[in-house]
């Protein structure tokens, strides 16, 4: 009897170590788990840290580098304006330059398909003959037109001073003087554009002076040889008044 409790108590007490053994274990394990869960931790806030500073820091140099970029831009078109600016004011010198010469110097032109060199006097006088003309005033623009074809017969104005003062004395009734001078343009330029519309007031000139046969082969005349202007169908309504 002595024996079994003698056994009884050693089974007890080696299984008390041995329990006290797992709980030990058990504890020291779970402190350990807690440890490493918590360093864990605290290396992702440090890394979240670090990483909100640095993406603070890009940030920053990013907005430093965009309000950089927008003052470049601004220094840029700025020089762009000034380098418009100064080509605008370059022309317009040069324009203005020219201009001023040509006021001086003769120039070689074409005039309605009419070439030749146009003393700066020349222009003036058939300008201020032209003026008058559109103005009304017949009676100058007749005298103006008169002295222009005398003064400048080898102008490239001279066929247009024929065709206005042709004009011009057909408004002042001057028949006979408006005949010789549209007739003269016909003749010397019988490729200028100004003809159709000459040759039609040279009919009406004709008409006016009750010279109806004359008119009338003025104006078969031109709508044959112009079947496409103005003039030529302006003349179809005119003839009707030959007979």
């Amino acid at each position: 009897m002595l024996k079994v409790n003698t056994s009884y108590k050693q089974t007890l007490s080696r299984a008390f170590c041995l329990g006290a053994c797992v709980v030990f274990i058990g504890a020291s394990s779970n402190a350990w788990a807690l440890f490493s869960d918590d360093d864990a931790r605290k290396a992702i806030l440090d890394l979240r840290k670090s990483m909100a500073t640095t993406q603070l820091e890009l940030q920053s140099q990013i907005d430093q580098l965009k309000s950089e970029n927008a003052v470049l831009r601004g220094k840029i078109e700025n020089l762009e304006k000034q380098g418009e600016d100064i080509s605008t004011s370059q022309k317009t010198y040069y324009q203005d330059l020219d201009n001023r010469l040509g006021n001086f110097e003769p120039r070689t032109m074409t005039i309605e398909g009419v070439s030749g060199v146009v003393q700066p006097s020349e222009k003036k006088s058939y300008d201020e003959a032209l003026k008058a003309f559109q103005a009304g005033n017949l009676k100058k623009a007749d005298d103006l037109f008169s002295a222009f074809a005398a003064r400048y017969p080898k102008s490239p104005y001279y066929p247009l001073a024929l065709f206005w003062g042709g004009n011009s004395k057909y408004a002042n009734r001057d028949y006979k003087g408006a005949i010789a001078q549209l007739q003269s343009l016909i003749t010397r330029f019988p490729n200028h554009p100004r003809v159709p519309a000459a040759m039609l007031t040279l009919a009406n000139c004709q008409l006016e002076s009750d010279n109806k046969a004359a008119a009338k082969k003025i104006l078969n005349d031109l709508m044959a040889k112009y079947p496409d202007t103005e003039a030529a169908q302006q003349a179809q309504t005119l003839l009707p008044a030959t007979k």
